[in-house]
């Protein structure tokens, strides 16, 4: 049990969660008073003493559910477990399973028992009697274990189950004539055909284990937590989980800013105070006195590029900034394509960023000529009409891949904007080792720049906040 235990911290750290040694042994402490059979409370004793964020539940979910598939109940002992499960297989693979021999509508008449007495122990067995007879797993085949599940689930065929189950249930009168009553028998139906969902995932991902290997199935199913996914190849729920993550991450950044920066910030010793206080010590300036402090915040201009190969990026660091903007003394902002336009107005407009956001994406003219990416023409018209507007406080934030569709480049007017801002910074979104492949120039501008830095991810852009918010 110590070797599970320690891969299972292992992974959980190479899945990003951050794990440290108190915290280890915490765990190990907890799981002394709880029985590993008791599957729930085991789970919840590693999750309190190991997981401190919300957000990395599902990862550290995804990571026992690996770890500890092979101590699921219905397995007698710890020992050859995977020697029972190995012959099982081969057994499956040879025809020879626990369920071959049932009929798919035996099956479903003994599921559609267990479902209505909602016999947990009785849907177990029977799931896996349905994985055995119906999911087609063999030992050693590189088959993800979607395809296994959604092999059995179709065999399953859960909607029928559903509607039969809402008829026996009529027939037998336990559903009032009501319409709510009806609405909330068939939302228990629905919950109880997700458990045994759940317990056939959880039985195919039982027999992949004991068939590759925890590390293997590990490695697998790994998933990255919500700060280390690439804002360019996001889908839909994760993006999703991104944006709820904004808010939190924001407010705990800005509170560790402001602290630092009354820390970073104080004032200079006022010597006529210390003096004056030295007298109470017979003449030693034994307690310094200092004059208040006056941090300033830094002024923040954002131009980005937001044609279609990066706009998720920009929208989700423009969103960010915002989210952030208690920490500077002025946002501005400007997107563009190949034409320009300045959006701080939407932002003004609106308390709600995601709709700015969202009138940016809609409203904003970017189009110059013919809509693709022309870094030059665009930084030249916003040198000739902001330049001006540039104080010695001025951050300037640059964010895009730097990929121009072979335009020239105009890389001078990165260097009129750094003679008259304090920093000038440019975040592209591409990996370090796409940079200046094919057509994009970002060596044309990097020389011009205080910073340039690769930003795909949660992660990195909090860095980088933190960075320009010191100072």
């Amino acid at each position: 049990m110590l070797d599970v235990l320690q891969g299972f911290v292992h992974e959980l750290r190479a899945a990003g969660l951050p794990v440290s040694m108190t915290e280890n042994l915490d765990a190990m402490r907890a799981v002394e008073h709880v029985q590993i059979a008791d599957r729930d409370i085991f789970k919840a004793a590693l999750g309190a003493t190991l997981v401190k964020h919300h957000h990395h539940w599902n990862a550290f979910e995804t990571v026992f559910d690996v770890y500890f598939s092979l101590y699921s109940p219905g397995v007698d002992g710890e020992g050859g477990v995977d020697d029972e499960l190995w012959e099982a297989l081969a057994n499956e693979a040879s025809g020879g399973g626990a369920g071959s021999d049932m009929s798919r509508e035996e099956l479903a008449a003994m599921l559609l028992e267990a479902l209505m007495s909602m016999d947990r122990d009785e849907l177990r067995r029977l799931a896996a009697m349905a994985v055995s007879a119906f999911a087609g797993m063999e030992p050693g085949r590189p088959v993800g274990g979607t395809y296994y599940l959604y092999r059995t689930l179709r065999q399953l065929d859960l909607d029928d189950l559903g509607a039969r189950l809402m008829g026996r249930a009529q027939e037998a009168g336990a559903v009032p004539e009501d319409e709510l009553a009806q609405r909330l028998q068939r939302e228990e139906f629905d919950d109880r055909l997700r458990t045994l969902r759940e317990l056939v995932e959880a039985e195919i991902r039982r027999r992949l284990v004991a068939d590759r290997g925890v590390d293997a199935m590990a490695r697998t199913l790994r998933k990255p937590l919500p700060e280390d996914v690439d804002f360019m190849h996001a889908s839909r729920d994760e993006m999703l989980a991104l944006q709820r993550a904004i808010y939190p991450l924001t407010r705990t950044l800005a509170a560790r800013l402001a602290q630092r920066r009354r820390r970073r910030h104080r004032g200079h010793l006022d010597f006529r105070r210390t003096v004056r206080a030295s007298l109470s010590y017979g003449g030693v300036p034994a307690e310094p006195k200092f004059r208040n402090p006056h941090p300033s915040k830094p002024e923040i201009m954002v131009v980005a590029d937001i044609s279609g190969s990066v706009a998720s990026f920009a929208r989700f660091t423009l969103q960010f900034v915002y989210a952030m903007a208690s920490q500077f003394s002025k946002v501005r902002s400007w997107v563009f394509i190949d034409g320009i336009d300045e959006v701080t107005r939407f932002f003004q407009e609106s308390d709600d960023v995601t709709e700015a956001v969202h009138r940016v994406n809609t409203e904003a003219d970017v189009v110059w000529v013919d809509g693709h990416s022309d870094y030059g023409h665009a930084l030249e018209v916003f040198h000739n009409n902001h330049l001006k507007e540039i104080t010695p406080k001025s951050s300037i934030i640059l964010l895009g891949d730097a990929r121009n569709n072979y335009h020239a480049p105009q890389a001078w007017v990165l260097d009129a904007l750094r003679k008259r801002a304090k920093h000038l910074y440019w975040l592209n979104p591409e990996p370090r080792g796409y940079w200046d492949t094919g057509d994009s120039v970002i060596a044309e501008y990097a020389p011009h720049c205080d910073g340039v830095y690769e930003c795909r991810n949660l992660r990195q852009l909090e860095r980088f906040v933190t960075t320009i918010a010191e100072g």
